[in-house]
């Protein structure tokens, strides 16, 4: 039914190895099952897709500092995608059994859909022989998990129709998600919230594989950061979660609350945009 891609770090650190394996194992417990592409050449991809039987496509385009570009892995999933709804997703999400029932559920043409994640600290591999795995995630994220806000997105569904247009973005890079939800919605294509229906879980881990994502970093900065908010065209281009035209629920499809619209409305009004942009240009200098 689905067919989920992504671009995988080297799996050469032993953290990022557990959270990528834990991600991938989580996605084939998916049913029905879905097809997985795992997209790249870095240290370990080849070996993965191998041991756990998915596909694997070594390549992908690079920018200067050598980091695979989106466009690149879009296309070639779109074009090669056995199947015509697609789910890019970073690999350090563990999707549970709530997935495919919400995206069943979408019956628009053309739509993009994310949502927000579950951040939680995940040490270990996870077992997924144990029939318990999801119940027991589920409490650790009761008891340790944080809903993150509404600019980290981490998947998108689509139809293979929908013609993303994406810019050189590289992968893991603050902009190019914020950048998609803003185009999509700037085309009239439904963006979806689908935060109430699905829970994804993010396994926290640091930015140590990039040269500017090491001392702690929450993300990689540097002029890969500056070149990214560049191609989007600056902040004013930028969306959130919080600007989805629809709320997927476990009962269907609803319209935001008033206030929620009236913003996502704004949120494509030039000058609106034009404000918010110097405001955090600013707070970028504070």
């Amino acid at each position: 039914m689905l067919t989920i891609f992504t671009i995988p770090k080297s799996f050469e650190d032993s953290h990022i190895n557990v959270i990528q394996r834990n991600a991938v194992q989580s996605w084939l417990q998916l049913n029905p099952r879905c097809e997985i592409i795992l997209f790249g050449d870095d240290q370990g991809v080849a070996e993965a897709a191998n041991e756990f039987s998915i596909r694997h496509i070594p390549e992908v385009k690079k920018n200067e500092f050598n980091t695979p570009l989106l466009n690149s892995a879009f296309n070639s999933a779109q074009k090669l995608a056995k199947n015509n709804i697609l789910v890019y997703i970073n690999t350090d999400i563990i999707l549970m059994k709530d997935f495919i029932p919400a995206v069943e559920k979408i019956k628009f043409p053309l739509f993009l859909m994310n949502g927000r994640r579950w951040d939680l600290d995940i040490k270990e591999e996870i077992n997924f022989n144990d029939i318990d795995w999801e119940k027991k995630l589920r409490q650790k994220i009761a008891e340790k998990g944080e809903l993150h806000g509404f600019s980290g997105i981490d998947y998108f569904v689509f139809p293979r129709s929908f013609q993303n247009n994406l810019p050189l973005f590289p992968v893991g890079r603050v902009g190019w998600d914020n950048w998609l939800i803003y185009y999509t919605r700037s085309l009239k294509i439904p963006v979806i919230d689908a935060t109430e229906a699905i829970t994804i879980i993010h396994q926290s881990h640091g930015y140590s594989h990039s040269l500017w994502g090491k001392e702690k970093k929450t993300r990689v900065e540097g002029p890969e950061l500056e070149q990214s908010i560049k191609l989007a065209g600056g902040f004013s281009c930028m969306s959130t979660i919080r600007d989805a035209d629809w709320v997927l629920t476990n009962k269907g499809l609803k319209k935001p609350k008033f206030f929620r619209r009236i913003l996502g409305k704004l949120s494509l009004f030039y000058p609106w945009r034009l404000m918010l942009s110097i405001k955090r240009k600013i707070q970028q200098l504070l």
